[in-house]
């Protein structure tokens, strides 16, 4: 089980015809996050002409989208489509227009407020969630080269290691490679290393997280 989301905020901005699109991104984790990010950025862009949101949560299943005044569908729903395209969920998209006295008809402000959407995307760090495990060990300095070997075998995720007597480790492995890592690891030291397994988390599984 896995799914796409944000770290941290991110801003794209595209011009058409003298009028700025804004689009800003952020994580949210219910609704009611996702509401307090639109009237955040509503309240800093008071001047604006629309800020038109979408936003994709995974608790509950829902997804909302607004045309702020603009068009029917013109606005949340490309706005939406593009979020939904990037495969991405736990994430809520504000584009704020700045009217530049140039109406664009209905083609057009689809294209802006898409592409100022996309922008926010493509500046922002795309985390791949994963469920996964951490399995928790000590062990000593000839096994621990071993283990290291074998970690990209499983795409393992060493996220701490303690140096002193021993080397205290501590790995995430995603849900379905948590049995086959854990029998290597019993296979490698002969039976002697003894772990602990802590299910139910979820981490980054981003290549250059590894």
């Amino acid at each position: 089980m896995n799914y796409k989301t944000v770290y941290g905020c991110a801003t794209g901005t595209y011009t058409e015809k003298k009028s700025d699109f804004i689009g800003q991104i952020a994580p949210v984790k219910t609704a009611e996050q996702a509401v307090e990010f639109i009237e955040k950025i509503k309240a800093e862009n008071r001047k604006a002409r629309h800020n038109v949101y979408a936003y994709v949560v995974r608790e509950g299943n829902v997804s909302r989208y607004s045309d702020d005044g603009e068009p029917q569908g013109t606005g949340g729903v490309p706005v939406l489509d593009v979020i939904n395209k990037a495969g991405l969920t736990d994430v809520c998209v504000v584009v704020t227009r700045y009217f530049g006295g140039i109406l664009l008809g209905a083609n057009g402000l689809v294209r802006a407020y898409s592409q100022a959407c996309s922008l926010a995307i493509t500046e922002a760090d795309i985390l791949n969630m994963y469920e996964c495990s951490m399995i928790s060990f000590s062990c000593d300095y000839n096994l621990y080269g071993k283990i290291k070997y074998i970690l990209p075998d499983f795409e393992a995720i060493t996220k701490s290691e303690d140096f002193s007597d021993t080397v205290n480790m501590e790995l995430l492995v995603k849900s379905e490679l948590t049995d086959p890592l854990a029998k290597k690891l019993t296979d490698i030291s002969n039976g002697q290393l003894k772990y602990e397994i802590q299910d139910g988390l979820w981490a980054d599984f981003s290549e250059n997280n590894r």
